[in-house]
């Protein structure tokens, strides 16, 4: 029997990994011990930088005592200092000598990864090493996807999302987009409500047409009217000319009313008839004007408990609710934060502070760890400020002003119900982060993949 050679095509690159190390059994021992690498070698600063710029290597592990200073770090942290002005993406893992902790954490604090003892525990530095390049790879696809023209992701438009709950939201969105109902979208203030209503007006054949947004709860109510239905010459004490309103504005198109559950009842009697027979008469008018407008409406009110309390319609909730979507807060989609602050960063960074790279350790884990109550409209506000205060190339979490959550914050659980709780939590970020790949998932918690698999089960999380 022929064994055939695969064609090139079909040959997948190995990720490369720069050792900077002068010692030659060292080196050695450390080249042979990744074989799903592409191993480069380097002894000291000339080579390892030439390696850096030739071959863009995604990982580097770099010895502190390079010559021409074998004993000290000067030498190691100019390299280092390099490696994060050339490419600030590269994951460096430094080795720290015994008793050398503070040159560890230095190297941290100057753009490093990650370090490891010496004597080097290869198993223990391979784990370092793999995770570093899965880190590397979720960051170059999160910026591809964050520097992606808006028109190719047609679903989210804007949004960055690796999490189950909003892919869900998406789908739902690609569904309806292609038809006329008037769509509803639920959820907390700041969770990104308009931003959705766009990118189902950009999903849908009236994407030609306008897209017009009006905050109802920001417009006084002797105006909202107006706003809404537009005002004929002389209708009023400065209604110098005849004015289309938003709904006329948006024929063709979408109109898109946030906080809606904060129109006056009067008014709500007119939008209602607009609803039913599609015109409108502007304020001060005569004749009926017909307008081929979709609407979308969100609010973060109980429309429900307002209709029980008499001050929303019943008849215009069902006229408006003919497609219920539920928006999860930020807290509620596991992975996102992360994914949408170094998006944020690469914007803020580029507008206002092109020498911020990226996020360090600690801001990462205060990222991880904050309940966003204000959503992500918190997230937005908090990395812009964190870009301007930032001295260094890294964010820190102080720059991000977030404090430690206090264990009086907890919810009050029994020891089963919170680890429970800890074990879905942590379940669902390493998927996130691993875009459900069941691997990476399991590699990043420290499992077996048949662990994962049970653990999957149990807590009926859906894979």
């Amino acid at each position: 029997m022929m064994i055939q050679d695969r064609p090139p095509s079909a040959v997948k690159a190995l990720p490369k990994l720069l050792i900077v190390e002068d010692d030659p059994g060292l080196q050695a021992q450390l080249k042979w011990a990744y074989e799903d690498f592409e191993v480069l070698i380097a002894g000291d600063r000339q080579t390892a930088l030439a390696l850096l710029r030739s071959e863009e290597p995604s990982v580097v592990t770099l010895d502190l005592g390079l010559p021409p200073d074998p004993d000290g770090t000067s030498e190691g942290f100019a390299v280092l200092d390099a490696i994060m002005a050339l490419k600030p993406d590269t994951k460096v893992i430094v080795a720290s000598g015994h008793g050398a902790r503070e040159s560890a954490l230095r190297a941290i604090q100057q753009g490093a990864y990650d370090f490891y003892a010496k004597p080097v525990d290869i198993d223990a530095l391979g784990l370092i090493v793999r995770r570093a390049l899965h880190l590397h790879r979720i960051e170059t696809e999160n910026r591809q996807l964050a520097e992606r023209a808006p028109e190719d992701n047609k679903v989210l438009g804007r949004m960055i999302t690796g999490a189950p709950e909003m892919v869900k939201v998406a789908r739902t969105i690609e569904r309806v987009a292609g038809t006329n109902v008037s769509v509803m979208l639920l959820g907390a203030s700041g969770t990104g409500k308009e931003l959705l209503a766009r990118g189902l007006h950009e999903a849908s054949p009236r994407r030609q047409g306008a897209f017009v947004a009006i905050n109802c709860a920001a417009i006084p109510e002797n105006l909202l009217e107006s706003e809404l239905f537009g005002h004929e010459k002389g209708a009023f004490t400065g209604a110098v000319k005849t004015t289309e309103g938003k709904i006329e504005q948006a024929s063709g198109g979408t109109l898109f009313l946030d906080e809606v559950g904060d129109i006056p009842f009067p008014l709500q009697v007119k939008l209602l008839r607009f609803l039913q027979e599609r015109t409108i008469e502007r304020i001060g008018g005569r004749r009926s004007i017909e307008v081929d407008t979709r609407i979308v409406c969100a609010t973060h009110q109980n429309l429900e408990a307002m209709i029980t309390d008499g001050r929303f319609r019943e008849d215009l909730f069902y006229r408006l609710a003919e497609i219920v979507i539920r928006i999860p807060s930020l807290a509620e989609r596991p992975g996102d934060a992360a994914l949408l602050a170094k998006a944020f960063l690469t914007r803020f960074a580029a507008e206002m502070n092109p020498s911020v790279k990226g996020f360090a350790p600690d801001a990462l884990a205060a990222i991880d760890a904050w309940t966003w109550p204000g959503n992500v409209r918190e997230l937005e506000n908090r990395v812009k400020r964190a870009v301007i205060m930032a001295d260094g190339k890294l964010v820190t979490a102080s720059d991000l002003d977030l404090a430690e959550p206090g264990e009086d914050d907890a919810n009050p659980l029994n020891l089963k119900s919170a680890r429970e709780a800890t074990d879905r939590k942590m379940i669902r970020h390493a998927l996130a982060r691993s875009e459900g790949n069941i691997s990476s998932t399991a590699r990043l918690l420290g499992i077996s993949r048949p662990t994962l698999y049970d653990l999957l089960k149990q807590y009926d999380l859906q894979h």
